[in-house]
């Protein structure tokens, strides 16, 4: 195989244009909308978690934690049931198929994984008895809670 000369040359000191390529900047009107939205969605979801934890108790599970923060992740609830634990994860949306929808394979994990980080601070540890519920609510505020929705 062989190398034309030209193929050799190159000048390091030339400046080399490059394009650069930058997405559109919002404007401050788009920028105040989406701040707005995700402020919304923040407080829209505090008040499910209210929702849920009030029916939680009302049920008989004292709220240990809200808003559990860890290494791995965070749980929006967490109970005492007897001697172990109920985690809940709370999703909201118009419907309950589409609240569901948002849970995905990579928060589950995430969730156990913080799961076992809580119990870990707890006196039994990892013999602790946990499971795993899903509250779902829908635009009309109804909960549907479905219990054991996953495994340890």
């Amino acid at each position: 195989m062989s190398v034309h000369p030209s193929q050799m040359e190159f000048d390091f000191a030339a400046p080399v244009a490059v394009p650069v390529s930058l997405p559109p900047r919002r404007s401050a009107a788009e920028e105040r909308r989406r701040q707005c939205r995700g402020e919304m969605s923040y407080h829209a979801g505090l008040a499910a978690e209210t929702q849920v934890a009030a029916d939680y108790e009302r049920r008989g599970y004292p709220l240990l934690r809200r808003r559990w923060r860890g290494r791995s992740g965070e749980i929006d609830l967490v109970f005492r049931d007897g001697e172990g634990f109920v985690f809940v994860e709370v999703k909201a949306s118009r419907s309950f198929d589409q609240a569901l929808e948002h849970l995905r394979w990579r928060q589950i994990r995430r969730l156990q994984k913080s799961a076992e980080e809580f119990v870990g601070t707890q006196p039994l540890g990892a013999l602790s008895a946990m499971r795993f519920d899903v509250a779902l609510l829908d635009r009309h505020g109804m909960i549907r809670v479905i219990e054991k929705a996953f495994g340890p």
